[in-house]
């Protein structure tokens, strides 16, 4: 069983919908389980976002950190 519940390529998706296919897809999570997030930048305005929208609620950790590609584990923990 992979580590990841679901995985997100935000580059295979318009600028305009990246951020709510991410967050539609970590409300699916149950607590204990994680999404594998993968994009070509480093994401931080959706960390600061993710900060407002869903404090206390998810774990943020780069699995890769670039330069071409960046892999994010953003795991779901109960409020």
């Amino acid at each position: 069983m992979s580590e990841f519940t679901k995985t997100v390529n935000a580059t295979e998706y318009p600028p305009h919908l990246k951020h709510k296919v991410i967050f539609d897809t970590f409300d699916q999570l149950n607590p204990g389980e994680a999404m594998l997030l993968i994009n070509d930048h480093d994401p931080k305005p959706l960390r600061h976002q993710f900060d407002l929208e869903r404090p206390g609620m998810f774990t943020w950790d780069y699995v890769e950190r670039g330069p071409e590609q960046f892999r994010i584990k953003i795991g779901c923990i109960e409020a």
